[in-house]
């Protein structure tokens, strides 16, 4: 079974080479702005034109018009569009559907409360353990539902809580995070997606004025058994 990647923003697939082989993997698309997917035409690169190819297609998992736009980015000429179906097989969500991967693993799909077809997923591993990642979202009865109970809730926080330093309806505070994981009785919380102009150690201290576990914002090479 290939491992499987979570989103494939600018840099992933060079930070890649040092856990994986590129050819080896799979992958699970939250949704399509460009910081979550656009390494992905270099990872066609990498199976069409490998001297020694990989077998078989990749499976890359993700919202409805993954295919189109994915292709459009990695075409030769502007305004075509790429047919990468000889390496990739492409695979679309189907929200609530509980869909097996690896060794025994599985994922369930909701859809969230982002401008684009954003989907935050619930890992259940084999052993019974579960991680949920929230993928871009703001605050929704959806990104409460899938998160509860789990033993690790990784979720975005990309601002601050004052309303003056951010948009409505388009992303998480730490606040939310926090009360997020709070409300869902998760035993660790996980903070990612922290652009440079969002204080850390603000939204830090925000989730763990609202939540009594673990709180660590994550940071490039680290890693975490679930």
């Amino acid at each position: 079974m290939n491992p499987t990647v979570i989103d494939f923003g600018p840099g992933v697939l060079g930070a890649l080479q040092r856990y994986a082989d590129p050819g080896e993997v799979d992958v699970f698309l939250t949704h399509l702005h460009a910081d979550h997917c656009l390494d992905l035409p270099g990872l066609l690169v990498w199976r069409r034109y490998h001297p020694t190819p990989p077998v078989g297609r990749a499976i890359v998992r993700g919202p409805s018009d993954a295919a189109l736009r994915i292709g459009n980015a990695s075409a030769e000429i502007g305004g075509e569009c790429d047919d990468w179906s000889d390496v990739i097989d492409m695979q679309q969500w189907a929200e609530g559907e509980q869909i097996e991967f690896g060794p025994g693993h599985t994922v369930v799909a909701r859809r969230m409360y982002h401008p684009p077809e954003s989907y935050g997923l619930r890992i259940t591993t084999k052993s019974g353990r579960t991680f949920v990642y929230t993928g871009d979202t703001a605050m929704c009865d959806a990104v409460q539902e899938l998160a509860q109970g789990a033993d690790v809730l990784m979720s975005e926080a990309s601002w601050t809580h004052d309303p003056a330093n951010r948009p409505p309806g388009i992303h998480l505070s730490g606040t939310e995070a926090g009360q997020i994981a709070a409300r869902a009785g998760v035993k660790e919380l996980l903070l990612t997606h922290i652009p440079p102009w969002t204080s850390r150690e603000d939204v830090i201290a925000e989730a763990k004025a609202e939540f009594t576990g673990p709180v660590h914002a994550v940071a490039p090479g680290e890693s975490f058994d679930i």
